[in-house]
């Protein structure tokens, strides 16, 4: 299939990410496409969204609107992912899954391609797509490992509203407005207020105090790196941010290296840009960072209290590293090699 236009879906075309795609796909070429679906709920279909000038009709999923589709690009939530996964695959359909359903299961790649496409040769039809800190975490954390071997890896998330959907935006929004009147807008969305605040909470709790979520940044790291026992903590914190998540990343590695090979092996990277000059107030923040496509990478020091240790501060924009961007990455590359039509059988 490899230099024919593709056949592209998007399951959950009207959400926040599925928006996302509509736009990353405008804005790339590297992927031809001949033919473009928005596939949602009963309740969008009949409406039209704009893709490159022109007004595209959304369609009610169903067995039928995965015929004759290569690539499904999905985010419309775990349940509908379990539900519909198994009909495009059947398809024939290569599926790219932004949910948390399929991850860990054994047999489906989890992939960031610029650190583990290789995996996709081995693909069955269904792709993860990792979660949002995860994904940018572990483009820097493969060139780190590449540098000097990861030893130990601590890391603090501070994820933005919009990692909650538009609800977690909108909860945001309205909270600030209301304070700033001196008046009250109850959580809904989250656990606690989030505007003026910060909360050490996202997803549920686990028996041993970890959230699911940190364990998904733990878990989903070393399926990624292929480093099944490397030692992984995370903390993650919810912060009034609309758009963007940063991480305070703490790694050790096997070999002292300096500061400067750390800057010089980043900066390397074509999804990496490295803003690490703190003495001008450069480094980088949610707001620089919010529609742009790199890992942004400052406040690179040496970890004073570890021989062998590397302090950096990680960001990106969540809404497309962490979920639209890099889905399409893998499509794209999926393509490139010629991996779409190509499926491996069970």
């Amino acid at each position: 299939m490899k230099g024919r236009a593709m056949r592209v879906a998007i399951l959950g075309a009207t959400g926040q990410v599925g928006r996302e795609f509509l736009r990353i796909l405008e804005q790339r070429n590297e992927m031809e496409i001949g033919e473009l679906r928005l596939l949602a709920s009963a309740r969008s279909a009949g409406s039209t969204m704009e893709f490159r000038g022109k007004k595209v009709e959304v369609i009610e999923v169903s067995e039928k609107a995965f015929e004759g589709v290569d690539i499904v690009l999905a985010s419309a939530g775990g349940a509908i992912s379990k539900q519909w996964a198994p009909v495009a695959v059947k398809a024939g359909c290569v599926f790219i899954d932004n949910s948390s359903a399929f991850r860990m299961e054994e047999g489906v790649p989890l992939v960031v391609p610029e650190v583990n496409g290789h995996v996709l040769k081995d693909h069955k039809g269904l792709i993860a797509n990792p979660n949002c800190s995860t994904a940018q975490l572990v483009v820097v954390l493969k060139i780190l490992h590449e540098l000097g071997g990861l030893k130990r890896v601590i890391v603090s998330t501070y994820q933005s509203v919009s990692g909650a959907g538009k609800e977690g935006m909108d909860e945001l929004d309205l909270q600030t407005k209301a304070l700033c009147k001196d008046e009250q807008h109850a959580p809904k969305k989250f656990q606690k207020q989030i505007a003026f605040n910060l909360i050490p909470h996202i997803d549920s709790f686990a028996d041993d105090g970890y959230t699911k979520e940190e364990l998904k940044v733990v878990n989903e790291s070393r399926k990624i790196l292929e480093i099944p026992n490397l030692p992984v903590v995370c903390t993650a914190v919810r912060v009034p941010v609309r758009v963007g998540h940063s991480e305070s990343v703490l790694v050790d590695l096997e070999k002292k290296v300096s500061v400067a090979q750390v800057r010089e092996s980043l900066s390397n990277s074509p999804i990496v840009e490295v803003w690490d000059q703190p003495e001008e107030n450069i480094y980088p923040t949610p707001l620089d960072c919010a529609g742009e496509d790199p890992v942004y990478v400052g406040r690179i020091r040496p970890d004073t209290s570890s021989e062998n240790g590397i302090n950096l501060w990680v960001v990106a924009d969540n809404l497309r590293i962490g979920a639209a961007l890099n889905a399409v990455r893998i499509a794209e590359y999926m393509v490139k090699h010629d991996l779409v039509g190509q499926k491996v059988a069970n």
